[in-house]
């Protein structure tokens, strides 16, 4: 690829990679939380799965940018501050309870599952072929969240309650999915558009929230600020997960 694209689709894919490891961070925080020991592990798991498609994306910017594919991950997830990071803020949100997690989670993973069946038909074949290695996994987060709509939304008053407001509390900062993601608009052909893929999660999401009995609502403010601009949760975050690596930059993990 020429050297214009390298860099775009470097800065494209190291967005991805912030989306995954902030979400693998804020999962890992149910370990030894869950309502149920079955979704500690679950959780557990998804959290490890979100940070090896992390390292993924991190590494095929590491070969796009010549740059050591070992210590630039590294790099990348400790040693950036809160305004270098190009995830969206979604992901970053504090956990709140169970039922804003795995709406979380749900809502995000339908649209990667769609954005990965593009990034399976991409031109630049180790995309294509990192993107055939994630969708699986992508599939089972999907199919694991949608077990839950019904079982908290058709389960008891309070389950209803509790989803249904972690849906009120979460949809205004859907809108910010469907942003470009960086260097996007030079890579015709390499990726999909991201603000293309906004009918078809749209269509999937509100049809399964129907089916459990929530509805979005109907009126919210949009938190559609740029990827740029993180929020003081990210902010903490960062405070606690780079805390250790920073204390020893010269160490080798």
């Amino acid at each position: 690829m020429e050297t214009r694209l390298n860099a775009g689709l470097a800065e494209y894919l190291i967005a991805l990679g912030d989306d995954e490891l902030i979400l693998s961070h804020r999962d890992s925080e149910w370990c030894g939380h869950a309502p149920i020991l079955e979704e500690d592990i679950a959780f557990a798991n998804l959290a490890v799965d979100e940070l090896g498609h992390a390292r993924l994306w991190y590494e095929l910017a590491a070969e796009l940018l010549d740059e050591d594919k070992e210590r630039f991950p590294d790099h990348l997830a400790y040693f950036r501050d809160a305004s270098e990071w190009r995830n969206v803020q979604l992901v970053s949100l504090p956990n709140g309870d169970w039922a804003f997690s795995v709406l979380r989670r749900y809502l995000f993973d339908v649209l990667e599952v769609e954005r990965l069946r593009g990034l399976k038909q991409s031109s630049y074949k180790p995309l294509a072929e990192a993107a055939a290695k994630i969708y699986n996994e992508e599939l089972y987060h999907v199919r694991h969240g949608r077990a839950w709509l019904p079982r908290l939304g058709l389960g008891t008053e309070e389950s209803h309650r509790r989803m249904q407001t972690a849906l009120n509390d979460l949809w205004p900062f859907t809108p910010q999915l469907f942003q470009a993601l960086p260097g996007e608009s030079e890579l015709s052909g390499v990726v999909p558009t991201t603000p293309g893929l906004e009918a078809e999660w749209r269509t999937k999401v509100v049809a399964d929230l129907a089916s459990a009995n929530l509805n979005p609502p109907e009126k919210s403010n949009p938190m559609n600020r740029p990827r740029t601009q993180q929020t003081e949760h990210m902010m903490d975050l960062l405070s606690e997960s780079q805390m250790v690596a920073r204390a020893n930059v010269e160490a080798r993990w």
